[in-house]
Formats: structure tokens, sequence, C-alpha cells
């Protein structure tokens, strides 16, 4: 009982943690999930049994309009153009409401992300599908474990969406929102299905790391802004004659 009472004493005294707790709660889900996919692929079942049959129906069901329309989509999520997109967006972004914090943790966030995609690349050295289903064979030289372009996607509507609506949520906003981040990382991870160059699980689990990232950005900012000031902090804040 007294483990108990100091807990929640700590709880009560500690604002912060208590602002940052669903942050680090979808940073759990997507870690959970991630570690669940990653033992998946290395066991060879569970999820996995899932790619091939779903990589050779997509490639079987190829057509030219399709192939150029989810071309196009790859070319802007990946690690050529979307990085310039997202780094002009951020600059912009800063200069025109003279703070950085905001942006600064887009931009952290998407670096963070990549970062992880390519260490997990290295670790897991996943081959990517045979040449053969590829629409441009050897295109892709890197591991295939997971997406990078989806994670780069997910990470990056994720935490637009939390940047934007966190602090003025209503419900049209967060539907609207939800709705076209769905889209969008869909529409991604579709496409480096449909051109060969992923499974399902790279996907998938592109989408779990991108919620770690998101998740613990969310815990940071959300704990920055409920951090109790301490008295010094205080009067420097009253106004002066």
């Amino acid at each position: 009982m007294i483990v108990l009472d100091r807990a929640t004493s700590w709880w009560r005294t500690h604002p912060q943690w208590r602002a940052a707790a669903p942050g680090l709660a979808v940073a759990l889900v997507g870690l959970v999930g991630f570690v669940v996919l990653l033992d998946s692929v290395q066991e060879h079942d569970d999820l996995t049994v899932l790619d091939q049959p779903v990589l050779s129906w997509l490639v079987t069901h190829r057509s030219t309009a399709m192939t150029a329309a989810l071309g196009a989509i790859t070319l802007v999520s990946g690690p050529i153009v979307l990085p310039v997109l997202v780094a002009v967006g951020c600059l912009t972004w800063g200069l025109s409401s003279r703070s950085w914090w905001r942006p600064g943790l887009l931009a952290a966030a998407m670096v963070v992300s990549t970062l992880v995609s390519l260490a997990v690349k290295s670790s897991v050295a996943r081959p990517r599908p045979p040449a053969v289903d590829m629409v441009v064979p050897g295109a892709e030289t890197t591991f295939s474990f997971p997406s990078g372009h989806t994670i780069g996607a997910a990470t990056l509507v994720l935490t637009l969406g939390y940047l934007l609506l966190a602090h003025q949520l209503t419900a049209t906003r967060v539907v609207g929102w939800s709705a076209a981040a769905v889209g969008w990382v869909g529409v991604v991870g579709l496409s480096r299905l449909y051109l060969g160059y992923h499974f399902l699980t790279d996907v998938v689990a592109a989408v779990a790391l991108a919620l770690v990232t998101v998740g613990v950005l969310a815990a940071l900012d959300q704990g920055r802004r409920r951090r109790p000031r301490c008295p010094q902090q205080d009067s420097n804040l009253q106004p002066t004659d």
C-alpha cells in the first residue's frame, strides 16, 4: 500500500511524465509490432508467408498506366526528392512562423527515422525480392527490411499530424488527417510492393518503426511543455516596468 501511495504521489507531482505517457504508449505499440515482424522475418513464418504470394499477385496484374503512376509516387517519396521537399518545407515553416521548434522536430524525426531504417537494414540484411520481379531489375541494391520509402512517408505524415493537430484537436481534423495519412502511406507502400522492390513485411515493419519515432517525439514534446518551471524561471517571466 505504501508503494502504491508513493507511486501515485510521484505521478501527481510529475506532470511531464503524465503528458508524455500517450506518446510513450504509441512508441511501445510500434516497438512491439516491429519486434513481432522482425521475429517473423528471421524465422520465416507468420506474416512472411504472405510475402511472396502478395508480390507475385501484384507482378502478374501490372499495367502500363499503374506502373507509371506508382513509379512517380515512389520517386517523390524516395531518398532524393523527399529530403529536399522536407528541408524546403521546414525552412519555410520556420521563417514564416519565426519559431523553429516544430519544424525542427519534423526535421529531426525524418533524420532519426532514416538512420534507424539504415541501421536495421544493415543489421537484418534481408535480400530484396528477385530481380526478375522488379520493374527495373537491379534498381535497388540495398537490403530490403524495412522499406525506407514507407518509413519516410509514414514518419512525415504522422509527425506533421501531431505537430499541426495535437494542440488544436477536433474530431473533423483528426478524421480528415487520419484518412489522408492512411491513404498516402498506403499508396507509397503499395508502390514499393507493386514495383517489386519490397515484401509486405518490409512495408508493415516500416510503419511500426515510424510509430516508434513519432511516439518518442510526441513524448519529448509534451514532456517539455509540462515540465515544471523553477521559481527563478517564473520570476523571469514577470513583466517589467
